[in-house]
């Protein structure tokens, strides 16, 4: 009788997925075709339910859903669990909200992959930058308003000791995920670092899903907007001329009259 061994088992396999930010029309192919071939889904509590729900029945969810603050499974554990699975020869997607590069942790999740010797392939999703601004018909770039555009973390350790000069102003839009929570420390800091209190800014809510919501500001007006609007995440603000492009609902005046002040 031949001999068998677990040596001869084929490798497992993890791709870092990105799911876009929400609508489950706006998956890539390859991703849509990983979903119905993986063996387990680990993913981020952003994906949509109608994603999940693309998945292939015999296919194992994972949840490592995080919230503010809060870590339910801790990103060196979430690595740890890529490369285990990946070990029983699997096919293992890690499934993230947008893109697995923008703010996904993606390149530390490939690292670990790697280093481990586990195979590992990264599938890019539209970014919430992305898709938030195409519903809201807001471009990021416009022939006369931006030709640069610059994407910063809202919510990371260290937020007044980061260099944000020259990211915000004239030809140029900022795009700030994770920032609503820190609304009013991110307009100290823009205008601390030489933004003008009157650029504009936009805040887009839920992009891509029925509950999507624009609104438009000025930058001095932002922290207030987002505490009178109850504003929530999952939300983008975006800094710059291109705020006044688009469908983006005009609450300035609306301050303005309560305020007093002119429009």
């Amino acid at each position: 009788m031949e001999e068998t061994s677990n040596q001869n088992a084929p490798a497992g396999m993890v791709y870092l997925v990105g799911a876009g930010p929400g609508d489950p029309e706006l998956l890539t192919l390859k991703a849509a075709r990983l979903l119905q071939s993986a063996d387990v889904i680990v993913h981020d509590g952003l994906v949509s339910q109608e994603i999940l729900d693309m998945a292939s029945p015999s296919a194992r969810l994972v949840s490592v859903a995080k919230k503010r603050s809060l870590h339910s499974v801790p990103q060196d554990q979430i690595n740890q669990i890529l490369v285990r699975e990946a070990a029983k020869g699997g096919i293992v997607v890690r499934l993230k909200g947008g893109d697995p590069f923008i703010f996904g942790r993606g390149g530390e999740e490939a690292d670990d992959c790697r280093e481990a010797g586990v195979a590992v392939e990264v599938v890019p999703g539209i970014s919430a930058a992305l898709g938030c601004a195409a519903q809201a018909k807001m471009p990021l770039t416009h022939r006369d308003a931006s030709s640069a555009v610059s994407f910063v973390a809202g919510q990371c350790k260290g937020l007044s000791d980061q260099n944000w000069s020259g990211l915000a102003g004239k030809g140029r839009t900022l795009v700030i995920y994770m920032g609503v929570a820190n609304a009013e420390a991110i307009v100290e800091k823009l205008i601390a670092d030489g933004a003008s209190p009157d650029l504009p800014v936009a805040v887009l809510e839920n992009g891509t899903r029925n509950d999507f919501r624009a609104l438009r500001t000025l930058l001095t007006d932002l922290g207030d907007l987002v505490q009178r609007e109850n504003v929530r995440s999952p939300a983008l603000l975006v800094v710059g001329e291109v705020a006044r492009y688009g469908d983006a609902e005009n609450k300035f005046r609306e301050f303005a009259q309560i305020a007093g002040v002119g429009a």
